[in-house]
């Protein structure tokens, strides 16, 4: 599994608007396509088994 991480480097570092972590590709273009078209987003693999959905928890 793999995320899309994007990086504000105009933000100090701890800021929680620094980083932005996209679960596809697809939510990434989109979201640089409206707030920074310039910018660029970067594959990352996750590390451990996939999440369980809330749901699947209980």
């Amino acid at each position: 599994m793999t995320v899309w991480v994007y990086t504000d480097t105009s933000r100090q570092i701890g800021d929680k608007d620094r980083l932005k972590v996209f679960a596809t590709e697809e939510a990434a273009d989109a979201w640089l396509a409206e707030n920074d078209p310039e910018g660029v987003a970067f594959e990352y693999g996750v590390t451990g088994p996939p999440a369980r959905p809330p749901e699947a928890a209980n």
